[in-house]
């Protein structure tokens, strides 16, 4: 068990001390990841890569059992895909009035730059695609959400490449026809 492990779990029992060693641990990971997704966004957010860690690190910590470090990065993943969700949510009710567009999505296997409208549609696309395959929506968010490379989205999800490649590939084209209205 590494020493990121034993100090989730210890955390997760309420252990100050190891929530307190844990941080410096996964900080750096968490923070490139986080520097990765930001970097597609739209110029001028006043969310960077370190509030975007901060805020996933404040929903991350408390009475979650993670079981290992891969099931803490999963976890990180969805906590930043909520922040980035809630926050294109928010700037469309604020600025957009609501209204909202279709807009399709490329056929680039690398995370592109989303507007806030597309963000949600992408959103709803995704919570429809997790009820029909939870591992490839999973596949989906650790790489769109956190920039993760294919081999270590893959490695975290204890499947192999050429799966998560497959995975990858088909998540991509039911979410593009889920977002042009098709599926």
């Amino acid at each position: 068990m590494t020493d990121v492990t034993q100090l989730l779990i210890a955390a997760t029992r309420g252990d100050r001390q190891a929530a307190a060693q844990l941080m410096p641990l996964v900080y750096d990971e968490l923070r490139r990841l986080a520097a990765a997704r930001m970097a597609s966004e739209q110029p001028g957010q006043t969310l960077d890569a370190t509030a975007l860690v901060h805020e996933a690190y404040l929903k991350l910590v408390g009475d979650r059992g993670y079981t290992d470090r891969q099931h803490f990065f999963r976890v990180a993943a969805e906590a930043m895909r909520q922040i980035l969700v809630d926050r294109a949510r928010r700037r469309q009710r604020e600025r957009h009035g609501g209204g909202r567009e279709r807009v399709s999505l490329s056929a680039a296997s690398e995370p592109i730059d989303f507007s806030a409208d597309d963000l949600i549609a992408l959103d709803e696309a995704l919570t429809r695609f997790t009820e029909l395959d939870p591992l490839k929506a999973e596949l989906v968010k650790l790489r769109y959400f956190t920039g993760m490379s294919e081999q270590a989205a893959a490695q975290a999800l204890g499947i192999s490449r050429a799966t998560a490649s497959r995975h990858w590939a088909f998540a991509r084209a039911w979410l593009i026809q889920a977002m042009e209205g098709d599926v």
